[in-house]
């Protein structure tokens, strides 16, 4: 178990060692170790390694020089000039919201930038302005649409957030496939078989594999297959990879470079620039009262709270389990598996910053 400070104070030592900038070191900190808090350790400090060799490789510019290439009161194409996402993104998000002061929305297309963590980080940004969020990204192709036995899709996660009065806010943020890849790279690191229903083999059939693209094979839309509405996982996945990407002038489709733990994987950029992002805000008050609103989706929460549920089961609101998660590892530190703990002591004495073991 690592207490969150001190798992920041390395992280940001790392992220300051390959030429961050200090603010720019904190706040791709922040987003990584929230992923963490929030029990999504797929997206957390086990990535950080990854975005060393993403910087190793010349995929990632440590100053960014991020600015907007293109915009209207109301929307805006960012490029990220090669930057981290996890920097690229907040920066993004601000902009959006800005302009959902002035026009009532406001909607940001990202380019030329890289994976960004978690999205219900960047959506949740909009809460604390009155407006909901909402992000989205896509990402390498892991994924084969229905019945395709290439792949043609990242994972493409959706975050929206939306705020309440007195209940906690509304935070749904969810991959558009089965699983998360990184939820197969936590099961590699254990040796353990992945639930049937998370990915195909090279020959389109279920598999348990837990590493199945280097076998030929791939992961699986939401819903895992046809008779399981897989049909609807692929439309949210190609929605996401149609705003993030071809809006934005980003890589789509089979030409999203992989992030750098899916070494397994060959760039085939050519289309556009880097990984897309796509982010939303929308100002309540451009509809209704804000305080009204709010209200009512306390309301809409209490129902939902208060909804008979099957014995020994709770009916829960998105966002409930990663609250819960941070309240918990905020108090009693993070656990971090023994891979991941090889991979930051390796990065801690390649760069000879201090490690987590003592």
């Amino acid at each position: 178990m690592i207490p969150v400070h001190q798992l920041k104070a390395f992280t940001k030592q790392v992220f300051l060692k390959i030429g961050f900038s200090d603010a720019d070191a904190d706040l791709a900190t922040t987003v990584l170790v929230q992923a963490d808090l929030r029990g999504v350790d797929s997206h957390g400090v086990a990535r950080l390694a990854g975005y060393v060799r993403l910087y190793d490789h010349g995929r990632l510019n440590p100053t960014p020089a991020i600015q907007v290439v293109h915009e209207t009161p109301s929307t805006a194409v960012v490029d990220g000039d090669r930057g981290v996402g996890l920097v690229v993104g907040p920066k993004a998000m601000q902009i959006a919201i800005e302009k959902a002061r002035v026009a009532g929305t406001g909607w940001v297309a990202v380019r030329n930038s890289n994976h960004f963590g978690i999205a219900g980080y960047h959506a949740m940004l909009a809460l604390e302005h009155d407006m909901i969020g909402m992000t989205m990204t896509n990402a390498a192709p892991l994924v084969a649409p229905t019945f395709s036995l290439d792949k043609l899709l990242g994972t493409n996660p959706i975050a929206v957030a939306v705020p309440a009065l007195t209940q906690p806010p509304f935070v749904a943020d969810f991959a558009s496939t089965a699983v998360a890849y990184g939820k197969m790279e936590i099961l590699q690191r254990k040796g353990q078989e992945a639930p049937l229903g998370w990915a195909q083999d090279a020959q389109g059939q279920a598999s348990t594999d837990s590493n199945p693209i280097k076998n030929g094979g791939a992961l699986l839309p939401l819903g895992s297959d046809r008779e399981h509405g897989s049909h609807k996982g692929y439309g949210l996945g190609a929605i996401v990879d149609i705003f993030s990407g071809v809006l934005s002038g980003a890589n789509y489709g089979p030409w999203v470079p992989p992030f750098a733990t899916a070494g397994f994987m060959a760039a085939q950029e050519g289309v556009g620039a880097g990984t897309g992002h796509f982010f939303g805000a929308m100002r309540i008050d451009a509809f209704r009262p804000a305080d009204e609103f709010k209200q009512h989706m306390d309301n809409w929460i209490g129902a939902f709270r208060n909804a008979r549920a099957v014995e020994g089961k709770q009916v829960l609101i998105p966002g409930d389990p990663e609250r819960d998660m941070e309240a918990e590892r905020g108090a009693n530190g993070l656990p971090l598996i023994e891979p991941v703990m090889q991979s930051l002591r390796e990065l801690a004495e390649r760069f000879g910053v201090e490690g987590l073991d003592g």
